[in-house]
């Protein structure tokens, strides 16, 4: 999976902004936080959950069922505002 090119990302630290463009068939933003900002840096290659799952865990300290959950929850966000190619 990767994020579409419809789907713009700007940082401003410690938030994440993903911004659709005008044919992306979604308006709106979606902040996110440090962890949201390096699942879409990884979106913009091609990647799988478990390959995100495994990046992510080694980044960042927390119980890994948490930082799993949370990436889920990102990916499915994702999704639901049509932002991933899969």
């Amino acid at each position: 999976m990767r994020l579409k090119k419809e789907f713009l990302i700007y940082k401003n630290d410690p938030d994440t902004v993903l911004v659709p463009t005008g044919k992306a068939g979604f308006s709106g933003v979606v902040r996110g936080n440090r962890t949201f900002g390096v699942i879409l840096e990884l979106l913009k290659d091609d990647i799988s959950e478990q390959e995100m799952i495994k990046i992510v865990k080694n980044r960042f300290d927390g119980a890994p069922e948490t930082i799993e959950k949370d990436v889920r929850t990102a990916i499915n966000e994702l999704r639901r505002i049509g932002a991933l190619d899969e």
